[in-house]
């Protein structure tokens, strides 16, 4: 590495591995002095065209000054980077600061050329756009502005790099070259792009390691039994239609064959290309595997040996090992310590896993960071109709074990586009990057639903998995997960059965559940749930027990044609000495109703009916059907789905699914959700918009900010200064004046007209009007004084009480407004209302900044004590408009201002008309780093 005094230290930050369009991983790191025989390498193996392009000439060899030149940078004003796999060079960009007559320059001059080189076998891979997005940050961080690239004519595909990046740009011709301009600030058409690159290539690097052409299972035992002999007996049950190896180097010489499979004993003995390697060898030989893998050019690998994160520190330093030599080779990993992977695709039929059955055909996608989680929902799955009739199958899942690499993120943007997957379910012990997650779940959420359940949620994650930290509580989390459109469930059973309604039935179209069946207190407790739920249910109606399923099929079928409900629920008991033709008989009038108005939900609930269970889901596609108030699409680019056979005693394809739960709560819990969700992709397509004010001085208060940062890193703000700075976004806070002495307050008191409030502000009777520090409506100064007294008598000197006078404001609800941000899931704004109970139930509401107005309504009509704002009880409702615009100009502030890290409004009085903020606090620190609007990286290893 470069020493000279004249060059800077290398900058360890700017290397980063990064995902390629093709799937495949690159590293891309600074250029050193040590690098000059990897240039030379690299550059003879790059076309003579390419050479052309790059220099404007025939230009066969770097000489030994363009060597020097190339490899010697002071990473200030030159710069260069390197994409590298397997250690080698694949491509390089430079820049050189220049000044504005077009010379070598220093800072402050702020532009700089740039130039790229991609070695001929690895053009199309996305290579260049990568190193753009990280040579732009580079630039940026040392003050440069704006590159300038001079391309010749010819050069279309360099010429599409600079263009499609999405920067501020401008282009001109002189002299045969072409001279593009851009400025390197981003933007949000470079932002877009920026996520549909990463979205492309990462989907794409999930895809090759679900449909893999070929397989190679690495450890497969030469006796039976075993994790390796397991794995390689069910890909090949399964049916995989690629090609499969069995690898194990203790196999004897000449073994050919290992339980009918061609077997090796390296990976390199295998002749053609292997895809996907399946890793099931003692953590200590894993390197040797992983080294092989990569010499011989396998594209992925499932990890499912154990002994890394999840066993400590040393594990935890063997799986980086890991991470960090596969991406070497250009491999991405699912695990360590990973359950498997599987396809039910027909055309791949992969079945990678530690599960000895694959899961039926369907539609429903799976990801689960535990093994165990992941037999469970699968079990689950089967027993619900998805192995016994074969109806609700999986159409991919994905047990990512210490998910050290491939994570639900990269699993997410697979499933956005997956043609052969509607629903998706989670299983999540820890969200490694949430403000990432958040938004692909949002994009997620628009086409299909997304249903997770969190673990470990009132602990620390599990060792094996590395998370950023985060401040904000679980319950936080968990509601700005909803907001991006996120089912959250509490359990497995709420996971499969909120997934089994969701991949059978069309969304419904509002809250009105009508109820019917054969038992008058089943149908009560339906009635009662669904209250319980917040739905709207139509008296039960009650069939009796007599009913025929000619009688089930009328009544069902009258329900659903009625305008004012929105879904229903069939309870069902069992008739005495009836079976499983009762059962069938049942079934088939349920779905014939369904049949004939198959735009409302459906659901069954029913009382030990295990054959009507079965009968109601036997069916052989999940995909959602249209709701009342979307008609059914295909999503562009989707292939339509081949019927297939309906197999003995199964209805035909295009029947439509009734999901059947074992109780009322069950099925309206699952409904609720549904309607919850339904609502939220119809608020979706309107979000509302950041409302302008032409009051807010934004310049102003950026000015205010850098001056108060000057004196320090982190401050939180005075009083005076914390007015001054929430006065240039338009909110007014009424001052309290210091009164240390009793002629104090009353000069106080003169200054801000009678009446006034006495409140003793010590840290604990600050906001704690109930413990009797606070005194209202003092009308003049006797009332003050006596106060006065009565105060320090009964708390202390002043002193102690640290008492302020502040003018009355109109009474009204107390509120408090938050706006925090968390270095993991961003900034956040919070609202509740002011008082020990909403603090005791946790009624606080949080949003995603920045807020639009439709957010900033149903926030203030989101927490549980709402009603007390809209009049409850008689009272005058508060003005909530003017709440609403309280908590957007908050939002502005932090949006605008990120080194505005913490805001607390506390308390916030709401009266009938307009609002008064009684108090305030704000903290500034330099803002943290912002990796979404960084360059694309994979996790830091």
């Amino acid at each position: 590495m470069q020493t000279s005094p004249d060059r800077h230290e290398y900058p360890a930050h700017w290397e980063a591995d990064v995902v390629l369009r093709d799937g495949g991983t690159a590293r891309i790191r600074p250029i050193t002095v040590d690098d000059a025989e990897r240039l030379v390498s690299f550059y003879e193996q790059v076309s003579d065209e390419s050479k052309y392009y790059r220099f404007f000439a025939p230009y066969p060899r770097l000489s030994a000054k363009d060597v020097h030149r190339f490899t010697h940078h002071d990473f200030v004003d030159r710069v260069g980077l390197a994409a590298t796999v397997g250690g080698e060079f694949i491509a390089t960009v430079r820049y050189d600061r220049i000044g504005a007559d077009g010379t070598p320059a220093s800072a402050p001059a702020d532009e700089a050329e740039v130039a790229f080189l991609v070695q001929d076998a690895h053009q199309g891979r996305g290579v260049a756009s990568a190193l753009l997005e990280h040579i732009g940050a580079v630039a940026r961080e040392r003050g440069i502005r704006r590159f300038a690239a001079e391309v010749l004519p010819a050069n279309t595909k360099m010429i599409k790099v600079f263009t499609d990046a999405g920067y501020t740009q401008k282009r001109s011709f002189e002299d045969g070259v072409v001279r593009l301009e851009f400025d390197l600030e981003p933007t949000d058409r470079s932002l877009a792009v920026q996520y549909a690159r990463e979205h492309r290539a990462e989907a794409r690097s999930v895809q090759r390691l679900l449909a893999p052409g070929s397989v190679a299972v690495i450890g497969a035992g030469r006796t039976p039994g075993g994790v390796g002999r397991s794995v390689l007996g069910n890909i090949r049950d399964a049916g995989f239609t690629g090609r499969l190896h069995a690898v194990n180097k203790a196999l004897p010489e000449g073994q050919k064959e290992l339980d009918g499979v061609p077997a090796h004993r390296s990976v390199r003995d295998i002749d053609g290309p292997v895809d996907l390697a399946v890793v099931a060898v003692p953590a200590e030989h894993v390197p040797e595997v992983v080294t092989e893998c990569g010499e011989h050019g396998v594209q992925g690998l499932v990890v499912v040996s154990a002994g890394y994160a999840e066993s400590g520190s040393e594990g935890r330093e063997r799986q980086r090992a890991l991470v960090r030599q596969a991406r070497t080779y250009g491999m991405r990993i699912i695990g360590p310590n990973a359950f498997g992977i599987i396809n039910t695709s027909p055309r791949v039929r992969l079945n990678a896993s530690l599960a000895p059955e694959t899961p039926r055909p369907g539609r429903i996608g799976l990801f689960a960071q535990s093994g165990a989680i992941g037999i469970a929902l699968l079990s689950r799955l089967h027993r619900r109709g998805g192995g016994v009739t074969g109806v609700t199958g999986v159409s991919t899942f994905v047990s990512s074990g210490n998910r050290a690499d491939v994570s639900g993120n990269d699993v997410l943007q697979y499933w956005y586009e997956d043609p052969d997957t509607d629903v998706v379910l989670m299983y999540l012990e820890s969200i490694g990057n949430p403000r990432k997650f958040t938004r692909l779940a949002r994009r997620t959420a628009a086409a299909k639903p997304l249903v997770v359940v969190q673990g470990a949620r009132h602990g620390a994650a599990p060792q094996g998995h590395a998370v950023r930290a985060t401040r904000l509580p679980h319950a936080t989390v968990s509601a700005l997960l909803r907001q991006a459109g996120v089912i959250r469930v509490d359990t497995i059973t709420e996971l499969v059965d909120a997934g089994l309604l969701l991949a059978r039935q069309s969304l419904p179209a509002g809250p009105r559940v009508a109820i019917l069946g054969n038992s008058e207190s089943l149908g009560l407790l339906t009635y009662d749930a669904c209250l319980a739920e917040g739905l709207r249910p139509h008296p039960p109606q009650d069939l009796t027990t007599a009913a025929s399923a000619a009688d089930f099929r009328t009544a069902l079928s009258r329900a659903l044609a009625d305008d004012r409900c929105d879904a229903v629920v069939v309870t069902a008991i069992p008739a005495v000495g009836e079976g499983s033709v009762a059962d069938a008989a049942l079934a088939d009038a349920l779905r014939s109703a369904v049949a004939a108005a198959p735009t409302k939900p459906v659901l069954v609930v029913h009382v030990e009916l295990g054959g009507l269970a079965e009968a109601l889901s036997a069916a052989a596609s999940t995909a959602p059907q249209a709701g009342a108030d979307s008609p059914p699409q295909t999503r562009p680019g989707s292939p339509q789905a081949t019927p297939r056979p309906a197999p003995p005693g199964e209805p035909p394809e295009d029947s439509h699914l009734i999901p059947a739960y074992p109780a009322a709560e069950r099925a309206v819990r699952a409904l609720a959700q549904a309607v919850t969700y339904a609502q939220w992709r119809r608020d979706a397509s309107d979000p509302g918009k950041v409302p302008e004010y032409e009051d807010i001085d934004q310049k102003g208060a950026a000015t205010l900010i850098d001056g108060l940062l000057a004196r320090g890193q982190g401050l939180t703000l005075g009083t005076d200064e914390t007015c001054d700075l929430l006065g240039h976004y338009g909110i007014d806070v009424h001052r309290a004046l210091p009164a240390p002495t009793p002629d104090a307050a009353a000069e106080a008191a003169r200054s801000l007209g009678y009446p006034v409030a006495l409140k003793a502000t010590a840290p604990h009777l600050r906001h704690r009007a109930d413990l009797g520090g606070v005194r209202l409506d003092l009308a003049d100064e006797d009332q003050l004084r006596r106060s006065y007294t009565e105060l320090t008598e009964l708390f202390g000197a002043p002193e102690e009480l640290r008492p302020v006078v502040q003018r009355m404001a109109p009474r009204g609800v107390d509120v408090v407004v938050r706006a925090v941000i968390d270095p993991a899931a961003g900034a956040v704004l919070s609202f509740g209302l002011a008082g020990a109970a909403s603090q005791l139930l946790g009624d606080t509401a949080h949003r995603l900044i920045p807020v639009t107005d439709k957010e900033a309504t149903s926030l203030v009509r989101s927490i549980r004590t709402a009603p007390l704002l809209f009049g409850w009880r008689g009272s005058a409702p508060a003005d909530t408009r003017a709440l609403e615009e309280l908590l957007l100009r908050v939002s502005r502030l932090v949006d605008d201002h990120p080194e505005v890290v913490a805001v607390t409004l506390e308390p916030v009085v709401v009266a009938s008309h307009g609002l008064s903020v009684l108090g305030a606090s704000v903290r500034l620190a330099p803002p943290p780093v912002r990796d979404d609007l960084g360059p694309r990286t994979l996790p830091a290893y």
